[in-house]
């Protein structure tokens, strides 16, 4: 896995959403930014959300990036826990939220270019999201 600080700056964002209960396929294209903060790491994300059939949508998103004893943690903006990267090149988590489960792999094997899969389950979910990462030249 990177150092911590190896993600701050600018990143091209390209995501792909499998819909599995509506049968869609969401892409969202944007920028994510790693900027410092007091205390690690804050991302922020912009993008261009394109759904079937609907006008593109403005998509935002922030999270909290921290160096923890055993790897990365990463928070919701209000600072709640989400869930923790630990080491190695393709390194797993998950984060339960009941009733729904969220699971992802992040994978660092061809950095700088890096990626994430979730694979999202519950009642009213049932989904599976890529994002890949590649820096901004």
């Amino acid at each position: 896995m990177p150092e911590f600080g190896d993600f701050e700056g600018a990143w091209r964002l390209t995501r792909r959403i499998d819909d599995r209960l509506s049968g869609q396929v969401l892409r969202l294209t944007g920028r994510a930014v790693f900027a410092r903060d007091d205390a690690g790491l804050v991302y922020d994300e912009t993008g261009r959300l394109e759904l079937p059939g609907q006008a593109p949508a403005v998509a935002t998103r922030r999270y909290l990036w921290r160096a923890g004893a055993a790897g990365i943690e990463v928070f919701f903006e209000d600072g709640r826990f989400f869930h923790a990267l630990g080491p190695g090149d393709r390194p797993e988590a998950r984060h339960d939220c009941a009733p729904d489960l969220y699971r992802v792999r992040y994978d660092f094997a061809a950095w700088p270019c890096w990626s994430s899969r979730w694979e999202v389950h519950g009642p009213r979910k049932n989904y599976a999201m890529e994002s890949e990462y590649r820096p901004e030249s």
